[in-house]
């Protein structure tokens, strides 16, 4: 790369002329993106998800103590509202894997109650 004020010939990479010091290239200016944007940040971190979306996750883990199975269905609805109204915001995954569980784990704790139910009734 040749120097536009001298003519010296510089490095392809120089910032500046070795001889008299112009700036032959610019700078790089770096546009700041949203963290949220960058899918592997979204896999370390929970940025750019819908707050409901990381609730109904845990709560549909957690739903395997029968429990949480119900709020993990509902906030995992929630969540997939959000995300549709949000379409910025992530977690779709999450999302659907609170209604998956909270629907599967929330078939036996219907059989719990009617059998504590029926227990207290002595049916």
């Amino acid at each position: 790369m040749y120097c536009p004020k001298c003519g010296t010939k510089n490095d392809d990479n120089a910032f500046r002329c070795v001889r008299c010091s112009q700036v032959i290239q610019a700078v790089p200016v770096y546009q700041k993106t949203d963290i949220g944007d960058d899918a592997d940040m979204r896999m370390l971190l929970p940025v750019g998800r819908s707050p409901l979306a990381i609730v109904a996750g845990y709560l549909g883990l957690f739903s395997l103590i029968l429990i949480p199975a119900p709020f993990a269905f509902v906030v995992g609805i929630l969540a997939v509202i959000d995300i549709k109204k949000n379409p910025k915001k992530h977690g779709m995954g999450r999302a659907v894997f609170g209604i998956v569980m909270g629907a599967i784990f929330s078939i036996p704790l219907i059989f719990v109650i009617i059998g504590f139910i029926c227990g207290l009734m002595k049916i």
